[in-house]
């Protein structure tokens, strides 16, 4: 049975960002992709995000079909996330955007350096 959605928007490109926009999404995303965590782990890797934060989140990519949440029959419980195929299928975007964030930190970073070198030689006139 598909998961239940909120109404998403028809477009399709404000439809993708509904889904993996968020302050968090594509790093429990990026984290997922290398095999199923636990909310401890991703509180772990993801440091600045409160539990509040990471555990809507998660709900929200639940609800979304891009996360599955495995609760195992165990005391005390135990809950694991990891990607769905849909959410799998995420991989090569949020790896585009890591590169893209790469370049983009590069390009300011030699700009920023052009700028700085350029005000060290208006100093020394």
């Amino acid at each position: 049975m598909p998961p239940v959605i909120k109404q998403l928007p028809p477009v399709p490109a404000e439809r993708a960002l509904k889904v993996i926009g968020g302050r968090w999404k594509a790093v429990i995303l990026y984290y997922l992709f290398e095999g199923p965590k636990r909310l401890s782990e991703l509180k772990r890797l993801a440091p600045g995000a409160s539990q509040k934060v990471l555990v809507q989140q998660l709900r929200e990519m639940e609800e979304h079909g891009i996360v599955h949440r495995k609760v195992f029959a165990q005391v005390p419980p135990r809950v694991e996330y990891s990607a769905t195929k849909l959410g799998l299928s995420l991989q090569p975007i949020i790896a585009s955007l890591c590169e893209w964030g790469r370049r983009h930190a590069a390009e300011l970073n030699a700009i920023d350096e052009t700028e700085e070198r350029a005000e060290g030689t208006r100093r020394a006139r």
